[in-house]
């Protein structure tokens, strides 16, 4: 059986600063007609950091859940910035270190269901600290250099319930211990 839904019609619901929500009226699988409310995203880059060995985290404000989240240091990609700018540009305005070398670790969706954001997940061990930390005007962080147990520790505490940081826990984890 053939899964695919076919698009029929789109309708642009609302085009915001950072993502565009459609309306796709749809052909199911079983020729029914479906509804399919498509949050459109840009893309974003996340950058697991280690120094000395221990990683480094942002801690800031998220308006959507109405608290504060432990996560790795991560951006939104600019239209037209190839993806390894945009890690480099945020680890500097989030965290105010560069880094000589980085490497692509994985790619991965974050909510398929409704949204099409596609995050690249970079490693670096390279860091070296930049002229000045350079936030965005509306951006806060708080920053916080754990060890991997640390981090492994929080995480079984709830203190760190980002899904992106936590896949990038669980994959340094696997690599330290081969």
């Amino acid at each position: 059986m053939d899964l695919t839904e076919h698009t029929l019609q789109k309708e642009l619901i609302m085009d915001g600063k950072v993502i565009k929500v459609e309306k796709h009226r749809v052909t199911l699988p079983n020729q029914k007609e479906g509804i399919r409310e498509v949050v459109k995203h840009p893309g974003a880059v996340a950058i697991l950091a280690v120094k000395d060995g221990k990683i480094l985290f942002v801690e800031q404000f998220r308006k959507a859940l109405e608290h504060t989240l432990i996560e790795i240091p991560a951006g939104k990609v600019e239209s037209g910035e190839e993806r390894i700018k945009t890690a480099i540009r945020e680890l500097e305005e989030e965290t105010g270190y560069t880094s000589v070398r980085l490497s692509l670790l994985h790619e991965f969706y974050v909510s398929p269901g409704f949204c099409d954001e596609y995050i690249s997940l970079y490693y670096t061990d390279t860091l070296v600290e930049s002229d000045e930390l350079k936030p965005d005007d509306d951006e806060f962080v708080k920053h916080h250099w754990l060890t991997l147990d640390e981090a492994i520790k929080w995480m079984k505490e709830g203190k760190i319930k980002d899904a992106k940081t936590m896949i990038a826990l669980m994959h340094f984890q696997l690599e330290q211990n081969k």
